[in-house]
């Protein structure tokens, strides 16, 4: 690799991953990569297709869990200094049908990577994935990282808890410098199919019903993913210091109705949703609303995507390029 500064990114055929790599070798870095592509398989070749034409990018297929795997690639890589960890397994609702694959992916995983950082002599910051759905549904709004953390609703959200205390851990046994992220409903082009912006889009395109939760005050903070991209490049350059880990809130800081996201994608598609109304399932939270306060204290960044200027730009992708 090149002899500008290095990154390594685990989950980079990912949404969040493969636009902060993109950004990255854009602005000179060399960024080391691996995925399973498993998440997405559909959009995996897509996101790693705007990568691998990149002189700085080099990619491995490899499993974050795979720790000896790791190890080894690491240790042929000391000149790495900073680490993004986006490799995981995501889903509120899934993670209720299948706890012990969120488990391996979400716990074990994030310990396997630690300890293979752990051969790297110039490591000088390593940043990761957590999630606003480590906010219970007893947690006052806005959502603030100075709240205390009790009761989450699903055991993603209970995965996503234990990566800030591993971190913790990690930071004080070993002297990392940790940066967690807390993100709140991340879209735009390429961006999960799980996800609402993404299924309600599909049903829209293919005039099949769409389910809304039929509960009262159901809300998201919709950040962008472009606004999401910055603020981790700010982040990156503004580490903790040695020995220690701090989670930051990265929303948009405003929620708005689910309603509203279906009202902007019939807007940009240009076609209407057929609604139909289900009970919200008992693991989802009724409202998110990031409080942005930290994070605005620490770099100069703030949200600048509307939920209306983002959708469109979504469905402008989507209807061109969308694989699903």
């Amino acid at each position: 690799m090149s002899n500008s500064r290095v990154a390594f990114i685990t989950g980079v055929a990912g949404f969040i991953g493969s636009y902060v790599a993109r950004a990255l070798c854009t602005q000179g870095w060399s960024v080391l990569g691996i995925d399973t592509e498993q998440s997405a398989p559909a959009l995996a070749p897509l996101r790693l297709a705007s990568l691998r034409g990149m002189a700085r990018f080099q990619y491995v297929k490899m499993d974050v869990c795979d720790q000896d795997a790791l190890t080894t690639l690491l240790a042929k890589h000391t000149e790495i200094d900073t680490v993004l960890h986006f490799a995981a397994r995501a889903g509120v609702r899934q993670s209720r049908l299948n706890p012990h694959a969120y488990i391996k992916d979400n716990i074990a995983g994030q310990v396997s990577l630690l300890e293979a950082c752990r051969v790297l002599p110039h490591l000088r910051h390593s940043l990761y994935a957590s999630s606003s759905s480590v906010y219970g549904p007893a947690t006052p709004l806005p959502f603030s990282e100075s709240v205390p953390l009790e009761g989450q609703a699903s055991f993603y959200a209970a995965t996503k808890r234990m990566n800030e205390l591993t971190a913790q851990t990690y930071s004080h046994l070993y002297g990392f410098a940790q940066t967690g992220l807390r993100f709140f409903t991340v879209y735009g082009p390429m961006g999960r199919p799980d996800m609402a912006c993404y299924g309600f889009a599909r049903a829209i395109r293919d005039g099949i019903p769409l389910t809304l939760w039929d509960e009262a005050g159901l809300a998201r903070d919709f950040t962008y993913i472009d606004d999401v991209v910055e603020a981790i490049l700010l982040l990156m350059d503004t580490p903790p210091q040695r020995g220690t880990s701090r989670v930051f809130n990265v929303g948009y800081g405003q929620p708005r109705p689910v309603a509203e996201l279906i009202k902007g994608l019939e807007v940009a598609l240009g076609q209407k949703a057929i609604v139909q109304r289900a009970p919200k399932p008992f693991e989802d939270v009724l409202k998110t609303w990031a409080d942005t306060t930290l994070l605005q204290q620490t770099v100069p960044w703030r949200a600048r995507t509307s939920l209306e200027d983002g959708v469109q730009s979504f469905g402008a992708w989507f209807m061109q390029n969308s694989p699903l």
